[in-house]
């Protein structure tokens, strides 16, 4: 491999460690304490059954499933639930694709669920470590994590581009410093390694079968985080994160696992703590420092994949318009949507003012990233079968054993639901509820939209029958569909009586891929009587930008003098429906979001001064 080549692929591989195993790697803060915490059991069969466990999850769930597996399904580099979706969609036949869209929204439903989670457990879990090292700090925990947590919300419009350059290293150091703790403790309990046995999980299960959906749902904290792989896989690539995962991320984690557990062995008191107990008394303050660093980028990288996130569903039809800022000018992918950042804020704050310590914050954590597991090997399953053409006995025997752990683990964190785990729950039956009743509001008003339009090519036709006056300048009507006349056409025809001399018709078209390279963005069609549509390809992971738009026709030889151009725009404003097609409250739900989208000038960056607007009343 060339020298430029190899720098490449060290920085991506160190900003995967930074970003993408975050949350994976403060999981032990917390995870090993809240395994023993659902048992009363600290023997030492017990202690190597609860590490075998956590050791065989790992590998089967995060290792296999997918850094090998899962992360194959890339929708042109790119990944994440919605990704993952658009790229089964591709080849899904009519009655499969409402199952794979409705997989595709719930999941999306779930990770904003989970992420209201991550910033909280993780600031409040590196925080304890205060407690251990002097009680007196006890009262000042909550506190403090809500001043950590409030300034990083508050942070978010700066953008992420200055401070992920200490991402990496900072959890370089970080992996390696838990890695040290764990290797000097098995150094002195060496029988703690009986562990990769996995008779030894399998004898805990049978031994502890009324406690083990409760003990399986405290291992699966151990893998909170692994979804990140999969979804900031653009970002990076598979081959950095699948190194910086087997060279660095994963034998850290199981030594400072195992390190904990051996410390468990040889001195059971340790249950309360064991990350904490693990660190000599003298390094305990520098430690807590280290961690609250780790779990401030955790909660940055969930933050971060929540704006992302959020962006690819408003482009792809599932959310309204939301202001959506960028905050690197280089890296198209670094966004900031004031909306979700106050709603983020609020939840994680409150979850912190209820639930006070991260062993009760555990009993809410797993549900929702449970449950997304669950739907991504779903998902997967229709594209290794569609896509990948996988015959359908191989399909069955691998994707079937992933789906019985993923519900196992899914039925185990359902264990929760009463102890907290329905406040995810209920944010992401919320999320869904919007997203669902959008996109059902919307198809209904473009379809009322098509009933009362005409084809353009009819109206071209009728418009030279009976010519209307031209006046001098130019007209850009923004149209939603590439066959129809915009309604805010026939409107201004049917009241004004004139045309301008030059129309133009703008589709913004969003792709089911991440992006659409410049070169291939613009399409210009020539229709006649000065008549001319421009479609503008955008991908889900891409921001349109009209200004922009224009720029590229002009240079490929359709001028533009913004001073004589006037872009029409049609904003439908529902009203209640004399028919009913959806039920009230939905309908009442549709009018809000729909009043309080964000205007296409504004999302589009349409110059607001060449801009009119007009409302079209339609029944939902």
């Amino acid at each position: 491999m060339p020298r430029e080549a190899k720098n490449h692929f060290s920085k991506l591989t160190l900003g995967a460690i930074g970003i993408v195993y975050g949350d994976l790697g403060t999981s032990p803060l917390y995870a090993l304490k809240v395994c023993f915490k659902a048992t009363n059991d600290t023997s030492p069969l017990a202690v190597l059954g609860i590490l075998s466990l956590i050791f065989w999850t790992i590998m089967l769930v995060v290792s296999l499933k997918y850094v090998v597996l899962i992360m194959r399904a890339d929708n042109n580099g790119e990944g994440g639930i919605l990704a993952l979706m658009a790229l089964a969609l591709r080849n899904a036949t009519p009655s499969l694709r409402k199952k794979i869209m409705l997989a595709g929204i719930l999941g999306t439903a779930l990770f904003f669920g989970e992420s209201v989670i991550t910033p909280a457990i993780s600031v409040l879990s590196a925080l304890e470590g205060l407690k251990v090292a002097a009680p007196i700090f006890t009262p000042y925990v909550v506190p403090l994590a809500i001043i950590i947590l409030i300034g990083l919300f508050l942070f978010q419009s700066l953008g992420t581009g200055s401070i992920a350059r200490l991402f990496g290293p900072v959890m370089v150091v970080w992996f390696l410093y838990i890695g040290l703790l764990g290797f000097a403790q098995i150094v002195h309990e060496p029988f703690v390694l009986h562990s990769f046995n996995p008779y030894y999980a399998v004898h805990f299960l049978i031994k502890h079968q009324s406690e083990a959906l409760g003990v399986l749902g405290a291992v699966f904290l151990a893998i909170t985080g692994a979804e990140v792989l999969y979804t900031d896989m653009g970002h990076f690539g598979k081959k950095p994160i699948g190194y910086a995962w087997f060279s660095l991320a994963l034998p850290c984690l199981l030594l400072n696992y195992f390190g904990q557990g051996a410390l468990v062995l040889s001195n059971p008191e340790a249950i309360q703590n064991p990350f904490y107990y693990l660190v000599p008394s003298w390094g305990l303050y520098p430690t807590v420092l280290l961690a609250i660093f780790a779990a401030i980028i955790a909660s940055q990288a969930v933050i971060s994949g929540t704006f992302s996130l959020g962006r690819q569903a408003v482009q792809l039809g599932y959310l309204p318009r939301l202001k959506i800022m960028h905050t690197s000018a280089q890296k198209i992918g670094q966004v900031y949507i004031p909306q979700i950042n106050r709603w983020l804020m609020f939840f994680v704050v409150l979850l912190v003012l209820e639930f006070q310590t991260s062993s009760a914050l555990a009993s809410a954590y797993g549900v929702a990233v449970s449950g997304i597991m669950v739907l991504t090997t779903l998902l997967t399953f229709f594209v290794a079968r569609h896509v990948w053409g996988w015959g359908f006995a191989k399909i069955t025997l691998i994707f079937g054993g992933f789906l019985l752990i993923d519900s196992v683990f899914f039925v185990a964190n359902l264990l929760k639901v009463f102890d907290g785990g329905w406040i995810p729950l209920a944010i992401a039956m919320g999320i869904y509820t919007i997203m669902s009743t959008w996109k059902e509001g919307r198809s209904i008003l473009l379809n009322q939209i098509q009933r009362s339009s005409v084809k353009i090519t009819k109206f071209i036709e009728n418009l030279k029958e009976h010519p209307l006056l031209r006046v001098p300048g130019t007209a850009i009507f923004m149209s939603s569909s590439r066959k129809m006349a915009p309604y805010s056409l026939l409107v201004n025809t049917k009241y004004n009586k004139i045309l301008h001399e030059r129309i133009v018709l703008l589709s913004i078209v969003t792709k089911d891929i991440p992006c659409v390279p410049r070169s291939q963005r613009v399409e210009i069609e020539d229709l006649g009587e000065n008549f001319y549509r421009i479609t503008a390809s955008y991908g889900f992971q891409q921001t349109p930008d009209v200004a922009r738009v224009l720029e590229q026709v002009t240079q490929m030889g359709l001028t533009f003098n913004i001073s004589e151009t006037t872009f029409f725009l049609s904003r439908g404003m529902p009203m209640r429906a004399m028919r009913i097609h959806i039920s009230r409250w939905r309908e009442k739900l549709f009018i809000y979001l729909t009043r309080n989208a964000a205007s296409a000038t504004e999302f589009f960056t349409i110059p607001h001064q060449r801009v009119v607007e007009l409302r079209i009343p339609f029944k939902v």
